[in-house]
């Protein structure tokens, strides 16, 4: 009895040894409000973003934050957008060329000096916009920004490089084309901007890559790498001051000027309400995307249908929460088992852009799909309710704030804001549009472009249930008496 007292006695005094008195509910408090900022804190702590446009028309770009690692890169308006028909995919050609070598570090020279600074290297090519960046120590940013320059101005363009890249390039078409999602978001293009230069895909076409030469790469080089067209962005442990002296030494002189010659312009495109249908009944699922034409990177309507895609929200079969999920739309997905997932969009692009969404269901569920998401879009345009138009702001709010995680993620907005607005939008002003929608907003807007509106679909898949054309197209209004 006694031997068992004293080990009890032994535990508790360990404890207290160990754990010390607990802290009053009053200290817990304070300390969780020292350490934890508010999102208004967030937003008004965030580093204001430094713009210094050069004689030759580059803009240098950067936020300064205290992290030991940068990101620079070069956001390029260039894309499958500039292309012609015959050299639709030069731009995705080039980007793999660019690291394959420059004139100064011929080969593998320029990988492996990349790697020996412990940096890491990237790019990407879409429609409307080319991107090189790398992610390096903040003291190497004048190495770093050099070797960027070199990359875009002394692409080496080997003859033995090209061919090589153009048989991975092919083998990376056949990859692409098992993936039914990207294939139906071609198709949405081909269909939704017809005959004109957003309708090619950003890989460009078998024939193509196949017939592409050197001198077709160059003349791509030479007439969209110009620096009017450039943004030099960084994010990180870096001077704004440092950047723009070495932009000054590495990213001027004649390779980067126009010859007397005016920027090509953007070619206009115009949207039609279309589809293309490829169906093919050995195919598990169907893939459906249905869209109507939405606004330009710069139309302010863009927060308020953004809002809209919130409230609809999206689902997959992986997700928890069942039935119990804040959007109605997944709620009966769940309950009737009417897809495998959906997810709303809303591409934007210069001066067009696709609101809508994409759904892979069963096939003998494609119908009901379809008529419970147009279903959706109209009582977002008759009767969407201010509690759900919070929800979708705070989970807007969210996104846009995830969006400082990393200098890579932050620098990329501030390249990508450059091109398309102009300038850069910080998110004190983003976080005013939100607030400013409200639930009246969100069915004037939405009735602005999808109410009664001609929409472009595309279908992937074992598709027979899939209605006709123009039974989708009288789902676009109601009738109301």
């Amino acid at each position: 009895m006694a031997a068992r007292s004293v080990c009890r006695a032994g535990s508790a005094a360990a404890r207290g040894l160990l754990w010390g008195p607990r802290p009053s509910a009053a200290l817990l408090t304070l300390t969780r409000k020292r350490g934890a900022a508010t999102y208004a804190q967030t937003l008004q702590n965030i580093p204001e973003t430094e713009v210094t446009t050069l004689e030759n028309g580059l803009r240098v770009a950067s936020v300064e934050s205290n992290q030991p690692t940068f990101t620079v890169g070069l956001w390029i308006e260039a894309g499958s957008r500039y292309e012609d028909p015959k050299t639709n995919g030069a731009g995705f050609f080039m980007e793999h060329m660019a690291f394959k070598g420059t004139k100064k570090r011929p080969g593998s020279a320029f990988e492996k000096e990349v790697e020996s600074l412990g940096a890491h290297l990237n790019g990407y090519t879409s429609r409307e916009q080319t991107a090189f960046y790398i992610k390096a120590l903040s003291k190497d940013m004048p190495k770093v920004v050099e070797l960027l320059s070199d990359l875009v101005q002394n692409c080496a363009l080997e003859d033995s490089q090209i061919e090589k890249e153009r048989a991975i390039i092919l083998q990376e078409l056949k990859e692409m084309d098992s993936n039914l999602t990207d294939v139906t978001f071609d198709y949405l293009h081909a269909t939704a901007y017809q005959g004109t230069a957003l309708a090619h895909t950003v890989e460009g076409t078998t024939e193509n890559i196949r017939r592409l030469t050197r001198a077709d790469l160059s003349s791509y080089i030479d007439t969209h790498f110009k620096a009017p067209r450039m943004v030099l962005a960084a994010a990180g442990g870096i001077s704004h001051r440092e950047l723009v002296d070495a932009a000054k030494q590495h990213f001027t002189g004649a390779p980067f000027a126009y010859k007397g010659d005016s920027m090509p312009a953007l070619p206009r495109c115009r949207f039609t309400g279309s589809e293309i249908r490829a169906r093919d009944d050995a195919l598990p699922l169907a893939h459906i995307a249905l869209a109507v034409e939405g606004p330009g990177w710069a139309d302010p309507d863009n927060v308020v249908l953004n809002v809209a895609n919130a409230i609809i929200g999206r689902y997959d079969r992986t997700f928890g929460g069942g039935k119990n999920q804040s959007s109605r739309l997944a709620a009966l997905a769940v309950e009737h088992n009417l897809c495998h997932s959906f997810e709303p969009f809303n591409t934007t692009y210069s001066d067009t852009g696709l609101f809508g969404f994409h759904f892979v269901s069963d096939p003998l569920s494609v119908d009901d799909m379809m008529f419970c998401a147009q279903r959706e879009w109209m009582r977002l345009c008759t009767s969407a309710t201010e509690s759900e138009v919070t929800r979708a702001k705070n989970s807007l709010r969210n996104a846009m704030v995830a969006q400082l995680d990393g200098t890579t993620r932050v620098c990329e907005n501030i390249g990508s804001h450059l091109l398309h607005y102009g300038r850069y939008i910080p998110l004190e002003e983003w976080e005013a549009r939100i607030s400013a929608v409200d639930a009246r907003m969100v069915r004037e807007v939405c009735s602005k472009y999808i109410y009664d509106k001609c929409p472009a679909i595309a279908a992937v898949g074992p598709i027979e249930q899939l209605l006709d054309y123009n039974r989708i197209r009288s789902s676009m209004y109601w009738i109301r008496l």
